[in-house]
């Protein structure tokens, strides 16, 4: 395969720092610099939508608080026990002229108090009216008037109508329609809903100018507030344009924002409907305001990418520098190693990575003398138990061919029962012998556990009794040979013994998973939990001779532990559970096993 002709792993790692670091450097500055380009736009016009709207909702609190101010005019007078005499379908002749006069008096102190109001008139179901400020033009039934109609029609709701148009009544102020909103609402009979009449008040549109005109979007921008039909209700002396888009009014939302060009200007329309009065307050500027801001953030933005290139250029030398030498030392270290010097280490008192890494690589080699170290325990310690066994293998042998010759004499006597205690003793000596193998069928283990029991039958006769149950699928499992011994001698001696009366012990055999459990239960005296703790604590300390001495109830098992673990790894072993004054449960952990007895035989 043809090799490329550059590989950037081939690189020595300083050189990949600095192009690694300039790269991180300038090609995203390159990048964001064409992103900022794209974007500061669209986020000047967001921070200006967002403004504007602010400026809106200050506006439509400022309108709907006249609004309401005017509805509230319009209870007080229809709760004015004058007025409701005065609608009570009766004609103005009616009434004397104390009685008008407190009316008007009335209506001149609500104007007084709200001077956003440009004129009342209150009209009664008989066309008679009363009035501050407001009169016919001349002798007119004014339930005939547009607004009057439209009023009933809402049925006491109030209404915003807007300008008036073609109403047959003036002022003595002589305002232009332009010049002030109407709003008008029906009094009702609240029991029959009749209308009695309807009230008509004059809002002064300087009050709605006051409240837009200092409001400045931009250079010429401006604020402006239609009705619901596009109608105009205030719009600056000098607008950018003479009508809103039509799409503004069939918008369903409450408030947003478009862009349009219109006139060849590209203007930007932020808008907020008002839910008392159903205005909608639309802020208008070109789009064009916001391209000298840009310029300038443009400028900002290249100026400090420019910086970052060349400081990145200058840090990147540095960096590299600093992190390269350390790591080529650390590969020299290295070197030592390999060609076998152990006692070589890192140097270094750097607090990031390479030095996690220097410290690391320190710990490592003392682990591998540990380890070497240990292993030549280990072997040591592994001679010196096939020595310990190979000694122990002559006496057994010896022993077993002795109890024979006692096991005929005993027979020739008519000892029946020393003949069947000392052939216990000789099948013990036997299985034990095993010749010189360390691996026997788990029938066989049962043997050897079956035979020693009833050796210490014959001593403590109705004080032992013992139970012993085998799978009959595992019969043919192989199994290290005495594991079962030496628990079932700590179960007698530290359990059974201990404990007042006769006692029991349950030897069982099954498979569970892929291992072979082997279980020994008394109910002896049991183990308290302090020295039960330091127990397992000797039986997980493996090859500390000094923990396995501690206790005195473990140094059997320690024994078997040693075995197993060595044998078959750290996966398998024994697990000790106990209950003072309940008893004892050894569990031993072994794998199923069925080839071994070939590769015995073999030997």
């Amino acid at each position: 395969m043809k090799q490329p002709l550059f590989q950037f792993n081939h690189l020595p790692i300083r050189h990949k720092i600095i192009t690694l670091l300039l790269l991180i450097s300038i090609l995203p500055s390159i990048g964001l610099g064409l992103l900022t380009g794209y974007t500061v736009e669209h986020i000047i016009d967001k921070q200006a939508t967002q403004h504007t709207l602010q400026l809106i909702e200050q506006v439509n609190r400022t309108l709907e608080s006249h609004a309401s101010n005017m509805q509230n005019i319009t209870y007080l007078l229809s709760m004015d026990p004058e007025i409701k005499k005065f609608l009570s379908n009766q004609e103005i002749e009616d009434q004397n002229e104390n009685e008008e006069y407190e009316i008007r008096q009335f209506m001149q102190g609500l104007s007084t108090l709200y001077p956003e109001v440009a004129g009342i008139l209150v009209v009664n179901s008989n066309g008679g009216y009363v009035s501050n400020e407001l009169y016919p033009r001349f002798e007119y039934n004014l339930t005939n008037e547009a607004w009057y109609k439209e009023a009933v029609e809402n049925e006491g709701i109030f209404k915003i109508i807007g300008h008036p148009t073609d109403r047959k009544i003036t002022s003595h102020v002589k305002y232009k329609n332009s010049e002030v909103v109407t709003v008008v609402r029906a009094i009702l009979q609240p029991e029959t809903q009749k209308v009695l009449g309807v009230v008509l008040i004059d809002l002064k549109l300087r009050v709605i100018a006051e409240a837009t005109k200092n409001v400045r979007l931009g250079k010429y921008g401006y604020l402006m507030v239609i009705d619901e039909k596009g109608q105009g209700i205030y719009t600056p002396p000098t607008p950018l344009i003479e009508n809103v888009p039509e799409r503004l009014l069939i918008n369903e939302e409450d408030s947003g924002s478009f862009s349009e060009k219109i006139n060849g200007n590209n203007l930007q329309f932020i808008f907020q409907k008002q839910a008392f009065t159903n205005w909608i307050t639309v802020g208008i500027f070109s789009m064009n305001d916001s391209v000298v801001e840009v310029r300038k953030i443009h400028l900002f933005v290249i100026s400090f990418f420019f910086f970052v290139c060349l400081f990145g250029i200058t840090a990147s030398y540095y960096i590299s520098k600093s992190m390269s030498e350390p790591i080529v030392h650390l590969m020299s270290i290295m070197r030592q190693v390999e060609s076998g010097t152990l006692t070589v280490r890192y140097e270094g008192n750097r607090k990031d990575e390479i030095g996690m890494l220097g410290k690391s690589f320190n710990h490592m080699i003392s682990k591998i003398i540990n380890l070497l170290s240990l292993t030549e325990h280990h072997e040591r310690q592994k001679r010196e138990a096939e020595l310990r066994s190979l000694q122990a293998h002559i006496k057994p042998h010896f022993l077993y061919n002795t109890l024979d010759t006692i096991n005929w004499m005993a027979r020739n006597q008519g000892a029946e029962d020393v003949s069947e205690l000392v052939s216990s003793l000789s099948r013990l000596f036997r299985i034990g012998l095993n010749k010189g193998q360390d691996h026997i069928l788990l029938t066989d283990e049962i043997t050897h556990i079956q035979s020693y029991l009833s050796i210490q039958k014959a001593r403590y006769r109705d004080k032992l009794n013992f139970t012993i149950t085998i799978e009959p699928a595992i019969h043919d499992v192989m199994t290290l040979k005495l594991v079962l011994q030496p628990i079932v001698e700590n179960a007698i001696y530290h359990g059974i013994k201990e404990r007042r009366g006769p006692g029991h012990i349950y030897i069982q055999a099954n498979k569970e998973q892929d291992f072979l459990v082997l279980t020994v239960r008394d109910d002896g005296k049991g183990i308290d939990q302090d020295r039960l703790g330091k127990l397992r604590k000797t039986m997980d300390a493996l090859y500390d001779n000094k923990e396995s001495k501690q206790i005195d109830i473990g140094y059997g098992m320690m024994n078997v532990q040693e075995r197993i673990k060595l044998t078959y790894g750290n996966n398998y072993g024994i697990k000790i559970d106990s209950k003072v004054g309940e008893g004892t449960i050894v569990t031993i952990f072994l794998p199923i096993k069925r080839d071994i007895i070939v590769d015995d035989a073999k030997a």
